[in-house]
């Protein structure tokens, strides 16, 4: 043994004197760090339940369907907030009405609080001016995203819901690794492709060993105010047949109806009504 190798085994045991362990319960938990990609949340932040909304594509209404999901809850007495990971394409403070600058302390970003006290952090509500581009490689944007959970004070919540870009790209891995997410909601539309995405998002989950809880389909029809007819102007949805042979269960099937358009472009998506969410909050909270 050299003198240089002597030197560094009797610091080693000096610091495992110190620290009262024994050796090889030192190297477990590091091996246990090692292991585990989870970020640390910030110390004023009490979450019960994360969960993430995700979608194969854009296009669907997913933050619309994260918004509503937000509603349900609170409106079942949770205390709720959502975390805006879309940093390219951030919805969340335009359909609460939500503008920043979010308030900052030496201990981190407090979230803004939209009317119904529902607590929302987005990158729009950090920027100067929301009209801004974020111009940035994958890399910095998934950073972006894990600050979001390190460095916001969210406080107490029963449900932080995560309202994640598209795809299964660097930002929904990094949620997925970093963040303690208990399950997945997989919103949808009628199309062609809805199998290939479905399986998609299912073996994602599986790889990261997160349950998806199931899926909605947004803009599944059309009812005429008229005649009560629904007419399927995307075609006919394939969903209960692809989410039956995945093992997935389908939450809501969401009509398409100009006035949430209307409420969303306003900024007062609370105050639409939230009946087609109960099935979908009902397997949030179970």
């Amino acid at each position: 043994m050299t003198e240089e190798e002597r030197l560094g085994k009797e610091a080693a045991e000096r610091v495992l004197a110190r620290s009262g362990k024994k050796k090889e319960e030192v190297e477990k938990e590091e091996n246990e760090k090692q292991q585990s990609f989870l970020v640390e949340g910030n110390k004023g932040s009490h979450i019960k339940h994360v969960i993430a909304v995700m979608s194969g594509k854009g296009g669907v209404g997913k933050s619309y369907v994260t918004a509503s999901l937000a509603n349900c809850l609170k409106n079942k007495g949770f205390k709720v907030g959502i975390l805006d990971a879309d940093i390219t394409g951030p919805s969340i403070p335009k359909l609460f009405g939500v503008k920043g600058p979010a308030y900052a302390v030496e201990e981190g970003s407090y979230p803004v609080e939209s009317k119904g006290g529902i607590k929302i952090m987005s990158i729009n509500l950090i920027l100067p001016d929301e009209e801004t581009p974020v111009i940035w490689r994958g890399p910095v944007i998934a950073g972006a995203v894990k600050q979001f959970w390190t460095d916001v004070i969210w406080g107490e919540l029963d449900y932080l819901l995560i309202d994640m870009p598209p795809g299964t790209g660097d930002v929904p891995l990094t949620v997925f690794q970093s963040f303690p997410v208990e399950g997945i909601v997989l919103v949808t539309s009628p199309q062609q492709l809805v199998s290939m995405i479905v399986n998609k998002a299912r073996n994602m989950a599986s790889m990261m060993g997160i349950r998806i809880i199931g899926i909605i389909e947004n803009m599944s029809y059309f009812e005429c105010k008229k005649c009560g007819e629904r007419h399927e102007i995307f075609g006919k949805s394939d969903l209960d047949a692809v989410s039956g042979a995945a093992g997935i269960p389908v939450l809501a099937k969401l009509p398409i109806d100009p006035s949430v358009a209307e409420f969303c472009d306003k900024g007062d998506v609370e105050a639409l009504s939230d009946d087609e969410f109960e099935k979908a909050v009902g397997a949030i909270i179970l």
